[in-house]
């Protein structure tokens, strides 16, 4: 007789479900199976996650697997709780998330094509050849990484952030050869790293000391303290006692310097997993780690949902960073998740953050977290001295005070590196006609389109739609066309023209989105010329410029008065970020933050308190107003061809739940600040609760309540647990 189980399939539908298990299949079923079913008029490949279900369907009218994909189970039982886990806490449909969970590769019934990877090693007669070129950095420095490593295969160079021109031109010039057979690694770090201070070690102390069990630590590190270091000694022992270890950090971006450094302390023995490989690629890694072949995994977001052999100790760097939640489809936390993970391996969870996000403080301020404090910076380096810049009624040049460009041409002569912050990328913010006043405004969204001067275009950072940048104005064909504000692209040729004798390097989402190009910028920055740096907050997450000594931060006000009551935090977190990147080592730094708003408390708490102060203080103000992190919430989002059509959507949900109390609230259907988006109208409600469990009640209604009303074609509807953003 055929057996049941029940499979996560890839649909929109919130629950699995049941299958005939024939015999014909000659094997027992599974959890974490992949399978290949009839789903409607389609085959789809799922995922056992039970089995011998209660099913009130007749077994005649349930239809069977058609085949098993796998030898061995693809997910252990492990992730498939994982998963279950997650659906249900994200209200997210769980066949949704199990494909999610899976690499790209293994989403099809096709079986993955494995490529034998390619290992180079130094040449036996490397010490007889020519030296390479001084002006070829990239060769030398993947020369003496492949020396310090015994050997690299050609995916971790590429992780590394060297092109493959570069290898090649080393393997054509005979500096490396072919490793026949792969090198097993071991598991001890090649070297013990500097000496620890008194603060580190006994950070070290304590994540060590809890090895083999679940605890929880914020490691609350003022920029420049050394986390990394922290990181790298408690990995090691992890590694000693035969485990494996997650770290997960926030954005593609860093992951070349983290490698390098992981890989440099532990040869051989780090992947990496991020969207910027190739789909084999990252199926390999993820093999590599789900094998125990290797035992380090650095990765961004979805790498939180790799199967390990044996977790021993999981690392959140960043873990204030938003990128770690998915904004898209399953809005879920991996920096939660991770947490998760831990409890389910008893292993310990480390959450680092120079800036901690108040969601970490209030876990620690109700003992659920360890606080690990590291107050001196590496080396002992000194803080950088902080200074607001009143620039009300100054004559600004393209955005920059006469104080901060001398500022600038002094750290120039003393042959230091300035770096300049304005999180805004492209030429301007607004395109204006001074003639009749016309405004380049986005055509499907409520919003205006950013200028691109160099390559002559008008895009939406929202929706991405794209212009011609034009030369007079079409509404009355005046020439005379202002453009308001500057963006990074305006700033970078304000600076060029004032200092035409150094390199002006632009680091945001326009000048990086080629492969390798973030690290060949980073690596031009690091020879330590003279030199000024440009861009974005994708130059505040972790990067280390040690001849960095003038930090210049442009327009940081506008966070100060928005409309999400998180927006306080996120630029504290953010001016602090930016700011620790002055001064390193015996440098000193120095930090001019450009404001109208010089007498704003948050301002002078963050500069003359430091970050600590700051956040206890937005936590009080939480807690008076019942805000999260005090309470939970979650919105529930819908977008249509009409506003209309949105919100009638929500106030039915609305209508299905319980009247508000003093346990919890609802409010809206609210429209979005920006209504518009992408030609879609936009609204939520949002819900709010003393308590979790109330929360996910009201959501389980909610999520019912929704899957069964009837919908307009047009309409679609997410659900937000612990949101980041209300809209």
């Amino acid at each position: 007789m055929s057996k049941l189980v029940t499979i996560a399939v890839p649909c929109p539908l919130r629950r699995g479900f049941d299958y005939l298990w024939p015999e014909s299949l000659a094997r027992d079923a599974e959890i974490g199976l992949r399978v290949s079913i009839p789903f409607g008029r389609q085959q789809l490949v799922g995922v056992v996650i039970a089995l011998d279900p209660i099913c009130d369907i007749p077994s005649n009218k349930l239809k069977a697997v058609l085949s098993v994909l796998d030898g061995q189970p693809s997910l252990a039982t492990d992730i498939v709780q994982l998963g279950r886990w997650a659906a249900d806490y994200y209200h997210h449909p769980v066949g949704d998330c199990f494909a999610q969970m899976l690499p790209v590769v293994l989403r099809k019934a096709s079986p993955p094509k494995e490529k034998p990877a390619q290992y180079w090693r130094v040449s036996d007669n490397s010490e007889s050849l020519p030296p390479i070129a001084s002006r070829a950095h990239q060769q030398i420095s993947l020369l003496a990484v492949i020396r310090q490593a015994g050997q690299l295969s050609r995916r971790q160079i590429k992780d590394l952030g060297y092109s493959n021109a570069v290898l090649n031109a080393l393997i054509n010039g005979g500096y490396l050869q072919q490793a026949d057979t792969p090198v097993a690694p071991s598991p001890q770090a090649s070297d013990s790293g500097p000496v620890l201070n008194n603060e580190q070690q006994q950070a070290v102390s304590a994540i060590c000391g809890s090895l083999g069990q679940f605890a929880r630590y914020l490691l609350d590190g003022v920029t420049g303290s050394g986390k990394t270091e922290v990181y790298l000694r408690s990995i090691a022992e992890c590694l000693s006692r035969g485990e494996q270890v997650l770290t997960l950090i926030p954005e593609i971006g860093l992951t070349p310097q983290t490698l390098e450094r992981f890989e440099t302390r532990f040869p051989g023995q780090v992947r990496a997993l991020h969207s910027g490989l190739s789909d084999g690629e990252r199926y390999r890694s993820w093999q590599d780690i789900r094998s125990g072949r290797a035992r380090i995994l650095l990765g961004t977001r979805s790498a939180v949902f790799t199967p390990f052999q044996n977790l021993g100790l999981v690392i959140v760097d960043e873990e204030h960073d938003a990128s770690y939640k998915q904004q898209e489809g399953w809005r879920y936390s991996a920096r939660d998740i991770a947490v998760k993970r831990a409890a389910d391996h008893q292993c310990p969870v480390v959450l680092g953050s120079a800036t901690p996000s108040l969601d970490s403080l209030q876990n620690v301020g109700q003992d659920r977290y360890q606080l690990l404090e590291l107050r001196e910076r590496a080396g002992h380096a000194s803080k950088p001295d902080i200074r607001l810049l009143d620039i009300r009624q100054q004559n600004l040049d393209e955005g920059l005070s006469k104080t901060l460009l001398d500022a600038t041409q002094d750290t120039l002569h003393a042959g230091n590196q300035v770096l300049i912050f304005l999180n805004r990328r492209g030429f301007s913010p607004l395109l204006q006609c001074h003639g009749c006043g016309w405004i380049a405004n986005c055509q499907a969204c409520d919003a205006k389109m950013t200028a691109h001067f160099g390559r002559r275009e008008l895009r939406c950072h929202h929706c991405d739609a794209r212009e011609a940048l034009p030369n007079i104005c079409p509404q009355c064909h005046n020439s005379q066309l202002i453009f308001q504000g500057p963006g990074t692209e305006r700033l970078e040729l304000s600076l060029k023209r004032h200092f035409p004798e150094v390199d002006v390097i632009r680091i945001d989402r326009d000048t990086t989105s080629a492969k390798g190009s973030m690290q060949s910028l980073v690596d031009g920055i690091r020879d330590g010329r003279p030199s000024i740096l440009v861009g974005t907050q994708m130059l505040a997450k972790g990067h280390h410029f040690p001849d960095v000594t003038l930090v210049g931060i442009i327009d940081i006000d506008g966070g100060l008065f928005s409309a999400d009551f998180r927006a306080p935090e996120r630029s504290g977190q953010l001016l602090v970020q930016v700011a620790g990147r002055a001064g390193r080592a015996d440098k000193p730094g120095r930090v001019y933050i450009q404001t109208h708003c010089p007498d704003h408390p948050a301002l002078l708490a963050l500069v003359s308190e430091g970050y600590q102060p700051f956040a206890q203080q937005l936590l009080a103000e939480r807690q008076l107003l019942s805000l999260p992190p005090v309470s939970f919430s979650a919105v529930i989002r819908a977008d249509a061809s009409t506003l209309r059509c949105a919100e009638d959507f929500l106030s039915a949900i609305r209508a299905a739940l319980a009247p508000g109390d003093n346990n919890w609230s609802i409010v809206g259907p609210l429209p979005a600040p920006m209504t518009r988006k992408a030609g879609r109208f936009r609204a939520a409600l949002i819900l709010q609760a003393e308590r979790r469990p109330i929360l996910h009640r009201q959501l389980a209604i909610a999520c019912h309540t929704g899957d069964q009303l009837s919908k307009h074609h047009s309409l679609r509807w997410s659900v937000d647990v612990d949101p980041i953003d209300l809209f």
